[in-house]
């Protein structure tokens, strides 16, 4: 970890682009079985190679203690405590691998050895409660590359949900469960079959295993996925306890093993992008299912039991904010942990004791491991020190706007440091993705970094946006463009009249639902000066078939040969090109099977025809998210000259 040290103010300089090669994140923590360390990925670049790379440390619980224990930067992932304390479990790829395999690194020091020689790919692991087995999920190996050339076979496709971003083309493999011992290396088949089995852990006592699974009768064709039990041993039945239609996931074991918590999706529809996770308890043995949360009508991830299993712990979502809260199971009371203008990333428990261990951010801060006890947050890792050092932050506050329906939405604002009080300033708005998803208090490098090069710059949690319960998100379904726009199009006349915003300078960009969302606000108002739209799409048509959302389109629009009016009014941007006449730069990722490159591309060939000034930049081999460093400070760089060119 880096060194804490402090610059004189007068020698402090604004973010930049080139910041993104400084910049640290650490992530997963997991607290040792005896309490007094905590292990976690700090995730680093290499700028040389122009990669990410990471390793694995330890800090103790008051952080006064702290050791780097790998040092490759292999991408050690799903690091692990064995209960017993004596090892650390991780999932990387070195030398000859071909796909990640487990290591074994003895905490009292050494190198980590090898564990498996699996083919096929590992995609989490749990070890048993004593300490002699590992609870595998591998999925199948593909086989269709030649191993006598480089000439890759044809795709050979016949499923209905056939690619998926990162993914790629979707064959026949599944994901199924093992059992690996580590004294004889033996890797046992616990599941076989057509279904996924994903997110499995041993009871306390290691006698049964839950997991998550789609068995319905066409699982290409929903996400109803529920929870199972079964015997740790091969050949075993699975019971199912969930019956619900959307999503059962994320199982967790009380400490006491009778009862299993886990997160129900609030829709049941065959797609549940519209809606939230609730905390919810069934009994292992089967039996009624308690909602925990239902009454608080908002999103909550990561659940922990107490340790004296009457309590339930999560992280929720709550207009811009996410807090801790603490869940009684007999009576439902909610009490709230932590909460203010932060954000959490991660939560996991201390094993003997009521206190948790989190990954937090504040608008001033990238993430830092902080620990939860008695009601008090305290930082314990400095990673972010030297990357703070030497800047100077915009400034950030909440804002809520009304749109013209008299909606109220929420927002962020972020503006240069030496902004001058009632000095209107150019405007950009910079709309998240999702649409299920929010702008919250957290370090937005982002938005902080256009705010350093002079700009106001706004976050807009439209409606669709989660964090303000399931009616504000579902609010615009079957119906995209419209309430979006209207709470985009209210923020900018909002921060207009309160004196930020100059009018006849302001712009708009996003990435994903963020750069759909551009196109459609563009096609909607000609007040903007110059537009980025990053992974977007207009023409919605054009997309069946092409991208990952076949299920959702078909329950929510309806087929394009039964709905084609449908489809053509969500399509607007490209129909309506004409009106638009916003210099507009288009991005994409070439390997997006999330938001394919054409939906940029065809917007870029609208504006070119029509005469409107724009460009096209597309970055070879990006999946939806862009990972290469050097992409990353382009698309920064590229923005802001962009505006600049236009807003100046």
């Amino acid at each position: 970890m880096l060194s804490v040290f402090t610059l004189d103010a007068q020698t402090k300089r604004a973010l930049r682009p080139s910041d993104v090669y400084r910049l640290q994140e650490p992530s997963g923590p997991k607290v040792s079985p005896d309490g007094k360390w905590v292990l976690f990925t700090l995730q680093s670049v290499d700028s040389a190679k122009d990669k990410n790379k990471s390793d694995l440390w330890m800090i103790s619980w008051d952080g006064k203690e702290q050791v780097q224990l790998t040092f490759d930067g292999s991408g050690a992932s799903q690091a692990r405590w064995s209960p017993d304390g004596r090892f650390i479990s991780f999932v990387a790829t070195r030398g000859e691998d071909k796909s990640g395999q487990v290591y074994l690194l003895d905490r009292r020091g050494g190198e980590g050895k090898k564990l498996t020689d699996i083919k096929g790919s590992i995609e989490d692991l749990d070890w048993s409660p004593n300490s002699k087995s590992l609870l595998l999920s591998i999925k199948d190996p593909d086989f269709s590359d030649s191993a006598s050339t480089k000439i890759r076979k044809p795709y050979v496709i016949n499923r209905y949900h056939f690619k998926q971003d990162t993914e790629g083309y979707l064959d026949s493999a599944q994901t199924h469960l093992y059992l690996f011992g580590l004294d004889n290396k033996k890797l046992d088949t616990l599941t076989r079959g057509i279904y996924n089995e994903r997110n499995a852990t041993f009871s306390p006592d290691g006698n049964q295993i839950a997991f998550e699974s789609n068995r319905s009768d066409l699982p290409d064709r929903n996400e109803n996925t529920d929870i199972f039990v079964m015997e740790n041993r091969p050949g075993a039945p699975a019971k199912q306890l969930t019956t619900w239609k959307g999503e059962d996931s994320d199982p967790l074991w009380s400490p006491d093993g009778k009862s299993i918590a886990y997160l129900q999706s609030s829709s049941d529809e065959p797609f549940t992008m519209y809606g939230q996770k609730m905390a919810a308890v069934v009994p292992s043995a089967g039996g009624e299912k308690q909602l925990m949360t239902d009454k608080a009508d908002r999103p909550v991830r990561d659940l922990h039991w107490s340790v004296n299993g009457k309590n339930l712990v999560m992280l929720m979502e709550d207009d811009r904010q996410v807090k801790v809260i603490s869940v009684e199971t007999a009576g439902k009371k909610v009490t709230i942990l932590s909460e203010g203008e932060r954000s959490f990333y991660a939560l996991e428990d201390h094993p003997l004791r009521n206190a948790w261990i989190t990954v937090m951010s504040t608008p001033d801060r990238p993430a830092e491991l902080a620990v939860l006890e008695n009601g008090k947050l305290q930082q314990i890792t400095h990673v972010q020190d030297s990357f703070l050092a030497p800047l100077v932050l915009p400034k950030v506050r909440g804002f809520r706007s009304t749109s013209k329906d008299g909606t109220l939405v929420s927002g962020i604002l972020y503006t240069p440091a030496d902004a001058v009080e009632g000095k209107r300033l150019p405007l950009i708005l910079f709309i998240h993705g999702g649409p299920v998803g929010q702008d919250e208090f957290d370090f937005d490098f982002t938005r902080l970094m256009y705010a350093a090069a002079g700009y106001a710059v706004a976050g807009v949690n439209y409606r669709g946006s989660s964090g303000r319960g399931v009616d504000y998100i579902r609010s615009i379904y079957a119906d995209w463009g419209n309430r979006e726009v209207m709470d985009i199009i209210g923020a900018a006349d909002h921060l207009i009249q309160t004196g930020v915003a100059d009018e006849n300078r302001m712009g708009i960009a996003g990435w994903s639902y963020g750069g759909i969302s551009t196109n459609y606000t563009i096609a909607t108002d000609s007040r903007f000066k110059a537009a980025v739209s990053g992974a977007g799409s207009s023409l919605q048509l054009s997309l069946y078939g092409s991208d990952q959302y076949v299920t959702q389109y078909e329950k929510e629009l309806g087929a394009p040969w039964q709905k084609p009016e449908k489809w053509i009014a969500v399509s607007y941007p490209f129909f309506k090109a004409d009106r638009i006449k916003t210099p507009t730069l288009f991005m994409a990722s070439e390997s997006d099977f999330n938001v394919p490159v054409a939906g940029a591309e065809q917007m870029y060939q609208a504006l070119k025809s029509l005469g409107v000034p724009t460009e096209l930049v597309i970055y070879p081999k990006q999946y939806h998210g862009i990972t290469v460093p050097s992409y990353l400070k382009d698309r920064y760089q590229r923005h802001i000259q962009w505006f600049d060119k236009y807003l100046r």
